[in-house]
């Protein structure tokens, strides 16, 4: 299957160059472990941009969409480590997608990763859904394994890091994610979206650092 899963949150943040070696560390050795190991959770893999802003990328699966409201999830919000603290704090240019996965098709997951972030017009998501399925189709395209469809929950999709009052015009996004064998192969895909062009707010290009499944813990 191509994703694990209904649900899926999405962060993406920029660090400065004297921070990513901790950022990475923690990343590596604490925080994805920790969140895999929540209940309802399933994978969680990261990435680095190879042309895209922000640099660093991650995904972490879930088995519902209300998994990422669930009273286990907002207990670990609530009660981050010290180290998890310190490292949030040094984010730059967050973004943080809390989303239902309504389109996924294909098989697997690729080493890279194509994403594009589109803004729906008001009323028009329907249309817009409906437009995105008869292209979200990898059979045809050589290097592409699986593409799909995430739609974020505009009340829960707001970067930590963020005054919780502030406006988050973003926060209602769709992201397309393009799973390929090789970054060489995403250009191709990601230009049958060229007819969305209006309502895409950026796209980028990433190559797979660290996947995790459920499974993995405790060996």
């Amino acid at each position: 299957m191509p994703i694990a899963g209904k649900g899926m949150l999405l962060t993406s943040m920029n660090v400065d160059a004297s921070d990513e070696a901790e950022f990475n560390r923690w990343y590596d050795r604490e925080h994805l472990e920790e969140r895999v190991a929540i209940p309802g959770f399933l994978e969680a893999r990261r990435y680095v941009a190879h042309d895209g802003n922000p640099k660093y990328l991650s995904l972490y699966s879930t088995e519902t969409f209300d998994v990422l409201d669930s009273p286990a999830y907002r207990t670990a919000l609530a009660n981050q480590t010290a180290w998890s603290k310190a490292n949030i704090a040094r984010f730059k240019d967050m973004i943080r997608g809390v989303a239902r996965i309504t389109i996924s098709r294909g098989t697997g997951r690729g080493a890279a990763l194509g994403i594009i972030r589109l803004r729906p017009a008001s009323g028009g998501e329907d249309n817009l859904r409906s437009a995105l399925r008869e292209q979200l189709d990898p059979a045809k395209l050589d290097g592409i394994i699986s593409m799909h469809l995430l739609e974020n929950d505009p009340a829960l999709s707001k970067p930590l890091t963020d005054n919780p009052s502030a406006s988050a015009p973003g926060a209602g996004d769709w992201f397309v994610l393009i799973d390929a064998t090789d970054v060489n192969a995403i250009p191709a895909a990601a230009a049958r979206f060229a007819a969305f062009k209006s309502q895409t707010v950026s796209s980028g290009i990433y190559k797979l650092t660290f996947d995790l499944a459920k499974s993995d813990l405790g060996r």
